[in-house]
């Protein structure tokens, strides 16, 4: 392991960067996947590691992995977008259908009054006429 450890100014508090050149392991699992994350602005873009160097290697995996988990969250947003589109879309549907319900109980009540008064109306033309035939008969009947 190697450890360097610099004072940048005399006011600054010290850097201390520590890094081995031991086990390459990670070294070997960078070269085998090359990363590339077209959604991503090349200037976001990871940029290879100094293979020599294992900080660097696993700077660059982590940046990697970042790099895919906000791959992940921009799909999981668009997907949330769409659902919300769409869920918007049934409201408005589900708004115009209400309107209707609404419009279609209105008119039901004012013909269910309607109706009402047109049987109060008949039952008493009905009775008016009954007596009328009553009144009829006697007349005829006395005459």
């Amino acid at each position: 392991m190697i450890t360097s450890t610099r004072r940048v100014s005399p006011d600054k508090s010290e850097v201390r960067i520590a890094f081995s050149l031991d086990n390459t392991s990670d070294v070997k699992d960078v070269e085998d996947v090359p990363q590339t994350f077209p959604d991503l602005e090349q200037r976001l873009q990871p940029v290879p590691p100094c293979m020599s160097l294992r900080e660097s290697v696993h700077v660059y995996k982590e940046h990697c992995r970042m790099a895919r988990e906000f791959h992940q969250v921009k799909h999981d947003i668009a997907v949330l977008e769409d659902r919300k589109r769409k869920l918007l879309a049934e409201l408005v549907e589900d708004e115009k259908v209400a309107a209707e319900i609404a419009r279609l109980e209105d008119e039901f009540r004012r013909l269910t009054e309607e109706n009402r008064s047109l049987v109060t109306v008949h039952n008493e033309r009905t009775q008016q006429l009954e007596t009328l035939c009553l009144t009829s008969r006697t007349t005829r009947d006395s005459s």
